[in-house]
């Protein structure tokens, strides 16, 4: 009960007749059977004052139109983020209609515009970004919270979570001038010449070594997702109850075993979790990828190939957008990766409610 309140307590007999007053107002009387000396719940009536109780239904009253209005705001953002990029890239998609996703070309001076490439180049270094850094992250996790000595935990923990405070563009001007040269001179070689004759995987690999290109870009946006990723998978198996893990070393079963037969199971919708916001993160990135892609719009058989993604079109071209096609055409490529977006995360959402479901159903 709220402080300030008065509060008049009035004990009633089982008859319906009212008896003498408790508390400070009467006080006990000593020669009163000990059953009526003790008020209880079941015979007090608290009686409110009606200008504070009034006053409280007010502040209720303000506190749920506040957070009605929270949640109604970001639907309105998301509406409208949503209606101003389909009336932009309407005029695109009026134009070419389905051609417009199924066409590679993208030439400003024609004003003939395809976004096969950027989608392509976006969905290809995401999905490589992805393999590339669920097995490192998983790693730090696992490293972070069953086998790190306590001197160990944090420091490494603390430095995994500042990769995610450095901004992109300092990842792709690493990226152009330490990454590329070493994947160039070192790296893409070697895959060149050992993987490039390989019957069914060989055409990923084939070409000259540019440095930069879709497995530069890759690379890079692989360093990016580990920080998120890892921190997630970190803090949902810190959930793991010990008693669940000290059971299965308790029957002769190995870390490993433990790792994989019980923190895993235990921890596997938060970790889907922590890899599609990853996911969400590679995919919208623009900076670190325009540094390191090569800006080409096409698609290549290779992944040493340059090439290009949604977000870094329009970082490229859109100050230089001449014309309402070819400002509609990249309104329509944000459009596109506002959908893709949103996809995934239902995609996501969609998983892990049936994961959920699953769990308990099988309890």
């Amino acid at each position: 009960m709220a402080a300030g309140t008065r509060v008049r307590c009035v004990r009633f007999e089982q008859n319906g007749g009212p008896a003498p007053r408790y508390g400070v107002a009467a006080g006990f009387g000593y020669g009163e059977h000990r059953r009526d000396r003790l008020p209880s719940a079941m015979n007090t009536v608290a009686a409110i004052d009606p200008r504070h109780a009034a006053g409280q239904r007010l502040r209720e009253r303000v506190f749920r139109s506040a957070t009605f209005l929270a949640a109604i705001l970001v639907l309105a953002l998301l509406g409208g983020v949503a209606i101003s990029l389909l009336a932009g890239a309407w005029p695109a998609f009026a134009h070419f209609k389905l051609g417009f996703l199924t066409r590679e070309i993208w030439n400003p001076v024609t004003d003939q515009f395809g976004a096969l490439a950027p989608v392509y180049g976006t969905l290809v270094t995401s999905l490589l970004a992805l393999l590339l850094a669920i097995p490192v992250s998983l790693g730090i996790a696992i490293f972070l919270t069953e086998m790190a000595p306590v001197w160990l935990k944090r420091p490494v923990g603390v430095a995994i979570e500042l990769l995610a405070a450095v901004p992109s563009i300092i990842y792709g001007i690493w990226g152009l001038f330490v990454l590329a040269p070493v994947l160039q001179q070192h790296v893409q070689p070697w895959l060149i010449a050992w993987l490039g004759p390989l019957p069914l995987i060989g055409k990923l690999f084939q070409g000259p070594p540019y440095g930069i290109g879709v497995l530069t870009a890759s690379f890079v946006l692989a360093i990016m997702v580990i920080p998120f990723i890892s921190a997630v998978m970190r803090d949902v198996f810190e959930t793991v109850p010990d008693v669940l893990k000290e059971s299965g070393y308790g029957l002769g079963a190995t870390t490993w075993e433990v790792i994989w037969q019980v923190v895993i199971p235990y921890a596997r919708t938060g970790m889907i979790g922590g890899i599609m916001l990853g996911l969400g993160r590679a995919l919208g990135e623009t900076m670190a990828v325009t540094f390191v892609i090569g800006n080409a719009h096409r698609i290549g058989s290779s992944l040493l190939a340059p090439g290009t993604t949604i977000s870094a079109s329009i970082a490229n071209e859109f100050t230089e957008a001449v014309g309402d096609l070819y400002s509609s055409s990249l309104i329509a490529l944000g459009a596109l990766l506002f959908l893709i977006t949103f996809s995934v995360i239902a995609a996501a959402r969609f998983m892990l409610m049936r994961l959920e479901r699953r769990a308990l159903s099988s309890v």
